[in-house]
């Protein structure tokens, strides 16, 4: 099976975005989406480890607000982002409100949920600080559909 992210010319998109990766229907028709929830800029930022697992707790929490048809949120390897599986298609606009929305609850954040030994695998590696800087940041440039600078 091909890499979809391989595909991706990293050196022509602007972060940070929200683009739709994939969907795929299951043998009985169950649809799954992946997308992509893009914060810094590939080969160029990315988030420190502590901050973009604060981030992953908190977005993982806020975002099923909105949206309980969530099935994961994980952290790029690369640290520039989060991908994002749904049962069924999401309106890429429409995760992007979210996410804002999300974010904004980020900045009035005051405690990391399940932030310890029981429910967290590594605890100790939290940055809220980072956290809701990664926040502010894409929060001031905006999220946009339109990934691509060509």
């Amino acid at each position: 099976m091909k890499v979809e992210s391989f595909s991706l010319d990293h050196t022509k998109v602007r972060a940070p975005f929200v683009r739709k990766c994939t969907t795929q229907v299951g043998e009985k028709g169950d649809v799954v989406a992946k997308y992509d929830i893009r914060f810094t800029q590939p080969n160029k930022d990315e988030m420190q480890s502590d901050g973009i697992h604060t981030l992953e707790h908190l977005l993982a929490t806020y975002l099923r607000d909105d949206m309980p048809n969530i099935i994961d949120l994980s952290p790029m390897g690369c640290r520039t982002g989060f991908y994002m599986t749904t049962w069924g298609e999401v309106d890429v606009k429409f995760i992007i409100e979210c996410v804002e929305k999300a974010l904004k609850k980020v900045l009035e954040t005051n405690e990391i949920p399940a932030a310890n030994e029981v429910q967290c695998g590594n605890y100790k590696l939290h940055s809220l600080e980072n956290a809701k800087k990664y926040a502010k940041n894409a929060l001031s440039q905006g999220f946009t559909d339109k990934f691509m600078t060509e």
